[in-house]
């Protein structure tokens, strides 16, 4: 018996010495960019922590260059790794890397929508979208009177507390969460409807859950993990939740439809519908539709709402950059007006904190992933059709050139030597090229609007001392998450 699980073993062994000698063959056959050597199987898991994968790439590039393979499973993965690289892939081969890499917790929304669609529709459907958008109102001053007309309600509901300690995760994300219902519903929620509460709390949980190590892990290796318990199961709930939700309200619009005169967002792409509905392949349904929407929903709540979050968090820690805001504020919108985009050219301080807080919590630090539409020669390596890209924006956005110092918080990263504001090409915190963020715009006016206002009216007091406030992470990974805190806003006289 001995001898036989001797030879057992060594037949094992033998066995697993010739697969990894077939997989050096396939992984060599290749002129790809360099980087470690995988295993079988699990690939490259070793060469990653996951519990922070952006710095796992950053420890890579040191090693490999700016331009590394990995292996995640079996699947073929190319890091770009600093502004030049990154600039190049998302910009100079813009049609190249356009595709959209699988995040497997979406397949739901697997070729459909925007954010997450890598089939023959996304290009159709992200041009009408952004073109729908623009015509009501995203970008331009309509999208201002939007967040303006939120403004009164925000600070209505913070003044609720009565300088009392309090999360301020739901408050934030009420306002953002109104203002795209107004875009995709022309809707508008109370603060403390339950339905708009139950929607927030399903985008925070995933936002948190994604960037958590087990999700970083089920998405890189679902093939073998779907079938288990754990919090992918989660995530998937919710994202089937929120899609139900921009169902039932995709049906609600249909019913009530007027071609002649659509309300929204939503009936825009219903009126689309309707004048392709005998087309033997219609680009838009009413569950696609749904998935464009709940995409919108989700990434133009929660991004905004948890960089709010991070920022009144920053903004503690340092009192001495809360007063200087003040101070313009007072300066140049005085104790009433409700703050407009025309002010930010007189504030530049306050710009330059809105662009720093968004450079310091690198907010989806690995970027979405990409994929090659076709075989790319770049930079004398070939890039086979099919292979993940992941232009890192940590890589950008924490460069120590451009940004001395990088990890810490400097509003003075974006003025120049006569305390105007400094743009910089290495702001990317929306990505950039055919994938950029549709909501850009709209976001940053919110952030200079909403923050605007909240220190207009309002003195922010953390229940620590300032020095003791730690700025780090709770999780990193699809997102940096901050940590959860309580504070009191307390009415300025």
């Amino acid at each position: 018996m001995a001898a036989l699980g001797i030879t057992a073993a060594l037949l094992a062994w033998v066995a697993i010495l010739l697969l990894v000698s077939i997989w050096k063959q396939v992984h060599s056959s290749w002129n790809l960019p360099p980087g470690p050597f995988p295993l079988p199987i699990i690939g490259n898991l070793f060469q990653l922590e996951l519990s922070n994968i952006p710095k796992s790439f950053t420890r890579l590039a040191e090693r490999f260059g700016p331009v590394f393979t990995l292996y995640l499973g079996w699947r073929r993965v190319v890091v770009l790794h600093g502004y030049k690289a990154v600039r190049e892939v998302l910009l100079d081969y813009k049609n190249e890397f356009s595709g959209r890499g699988e995040l497997a917790v979406f397949q739901e929304h697997k070729d459909r929508g925007i954010i997450f669609n890598n089939g023959p529709t996304w290009k159709d459907t992200r041009r009408f979208s952004l073109t729908t958008l623009r015509d009501h109102g995203m970008g331009k001053r309509g999208n201002e009177e939007r967040i303006r007309r939120e403004v009164p309600f925000l600070l209505q509901e913070l003044a609720k507390t009565q300088g009392r300690p309090f999360d301020p995760t739901l408050v934030l994300g009420g306002a953002p969460c109104n203002v795209i219902a107004d875009i995709l519903f022309r809707r508008r929620f109370r603060y403390d409807d339950d339905t708009c509460l139950r929607l927030m709390r399903a985008f925070n949980e995933n936002f948190y859950l994604l960037s958590t190590p087990w999700l970083q892990f089920y998405n890189n290796f679902a093939e073998y993990l779907r079938y288990l318990p754990g919090s992918h199961r989660k995530v998937m709930k919710n994202v089937s939740e929120i899609k139900k939700y921009a169902l039932e309200r995709v049906k609600e619009h249909h019913q009530s439809l007027d071609p002649k005169c659509p309300r929204d967002f939503t009936d825009c792409l219903l009126v689309e519908m309707e004048k392709e509905k005998h087309s033997p392949e219609p680009l838009y349904t009413l569950d696609s539709i749904a998935v464009t929407v709940a995409d919108l929903f989700f990434a133009g709540t929660e991004t905004t709402s948890t960089t709010l979050r991070y920022g009144l968090l920053i903004l503690m820690k340092y009192p001495e950059i809360e007063e200087k805001l003040h101070e313009e504020i007072d300066r140049v919108i005085g104790p009433s007006r409700i703050p407009a985009i025309k002010d930010r050219l007189e504030m530049p301080y306050m710009d330059a904190v809105v662009h720093e807080i968004q450079r310091f919590i690198d907010l989806v630090p690995s970027n979405l992933s990409h994929e090659a539409t076709r075989d790319v020669m770049f930079r004398g390596y070939i890039i086979p059709k099919g292979t993940v890209v992941i232009p890192t924006l940590t890589s950008v956005l924490r460069d120590s050139q451009e940004f001395p110092d990088p990890e810490k918080f400097k509003p003075e990263h974006f003025l120049n030597e006569n305390g105007k504001f400094k743009y910089s090409d290495y702001f990317r915190p929306f990505s950039a090229g055919k994938r950029v963020c549709v909501g850009e715009g709209l976001a940053r006016m919110e952030l200079f609007l909403f923050l605007s206002a909240i220190l207009q009216h309002f003195n922010l007091k953390s229940l620590v001392d300032p020095k003791d406030i730690d700025l780090s992470p709770a999780v990193v990974g699809f997102g940096s998450i901050p940590p959860h805190y309580k504070l009191c806003v307390i009415p300025r006289s």
